[in-house]
């Protein structure tokens, strides 16, 4: 059972959140602005939470005083039977309330999406992935915004990098990165064989100018500019616009050609390329902690296989979180809740294990 106290103790912080909102230095603030607002959120949401759970333990104690009447006896039973039935998912919100936000989950994601082994049919498997992401972003209303792409001619991807803009994107689909792997007879199959090909995929958190207050010197940048390649018309291709930016201490690289825009395609790459060392950043600093605060997510490696798609069989195994769904068909499509929840509530359940452990 939860205690009042400790629940009061967290909510006494929601009178001095809700003042700092209204304060005009915060509100000039934009970065602190933000994370009072994301705390009181949180609070309200926590709040919220509470009052249903302890409202449930005072319903479940006053029909507790009923079954000594031989009048409501059988009725108070029944409904105390109903309202404990409700008190692990109230307990869940509860404790969920209780853990640290995650200030990374609120932003836009960024993907990174490659063809492994395979050959042609891991390219259009590649594209068949992000075909999959777009038609979830679609009927979420959120943009998504094509980076760079390497296509091939059967409408597949060697490589293909896009943005998901949307509140909460990151959060979302931040547990997508890992080997993708499919179980289909390919296109190029005369003889109907089905053949296994891979695919894989990376997600990191779009940079925050405010927020992460990180610059990048000219000195330790070089800028390749060259012809955008790839769909978009002949002014993409006859263009100079396309930029590579390659960050020299670590290597990193970011390509843009989807703008015609040479200024533009600068923009985002350089946004990019934030991202992609700030990732890395706190990849470094959680594997020096030893933390698992994102277990759930893979590391990216070709190795590392998360999910398997099989369509012979309709079936769609994530192997992290032991699910099995026979709708591949409609999951391809962009039907992809089942698995993103899936995966969200096993992240859940770990954080509020560790917390109760700690």
């Amino acid at each position: 059972m939860i205690e009042k106290s400790k629940i009061a103790a967290v909510l006494g912080r929601l009178r001095e959140v809700e003042t700092a909102m209204g304060d005009p230095a915060v509100i000039a603030d934009a970065k602190r602005y933000r994370a009072v607002v994301q705390e009181h959120t949180a609070l309200r949401k926590l709040e919220s939470s509470a009052k249903a759970y302890f409202k449930l333990l005072d319903d479940i104690e006053g029909n507790e005083t009923l079954l000594e009447d031989p009048d409501f006896a059988a009725e108070a039973k029944t409904e105390i039977e109903r309202l404990k039935s409700e008190i692990p998912t109230a307990e869940r919100a509860v404790l969920a309330g209780l853990l640290p936000p995650d200030p990374l989950a609120g932003r836009n994601a960024v993907f990174e999406v490659r063809a492994g082994t395979g050959g042609e049919e891991a390219a259009l498997f590649a594209g068949d992935l992000f075909r999959m992401y777009s038609r979830y972003c679609e009927a979420k209303g959120w943009r998504v915004n094509v980076m760079s792409s390497s296509p091939t001619s059967l409408d597949g991807y060697k490589e293909i990098i896009f943005t998901v803009e949307g509140d909460g994107a990151y959060g979302l689909f931040r547990f997508e990165s890992g080997g993708h792997r499919v179980q289909r007879v390919p296109e190029t199959e005369a003889q109907g064989r089905i053949h296994t090909s891979a695919a894989t995929v990376i997600v990191f958190p779009e940079a925050d100018e405010e927020a992460d207050d990180f610059e990048i010197p000219e000195k330790d940048l070089r800028i390749d500019i060259f012809c955008a390649g790839g769909h978009g018309g002949q002014g993409v291709n006859t263009t100079y616009s396309a930029i590579r930016m390659t960050h020299l201490p670590t290597g990193l690289v970011a390509q843009c050609q989807d703008e015609r825009s040479q200024q533009r395609n600068k923009e985002k790459c350089l946004a990019t390329l934030k991202a992609r060392i700030l990732d890395q950043k706190r990849r470094e600093e959680e594997a020096k902690t030893g933390a698992s605060r994102l277990s759930l997510r893979g590391s990216g490696d070709r190795s590392e296989r998360i999910r398997t798609y099989n369509f012979p069989q309709n079936r769609l195994t994530d192997h992290r979180v032991d699910l099995t769904l026979y709708s591949l068909d409609r999951i391809i499509e962009g039907e992809m809740d089942p698995v993103l929840s899936a995966l969200s509530e096993k992240d859940l359940s770990d954080r509020i294990e560790s917390a109760l452990k700690a």
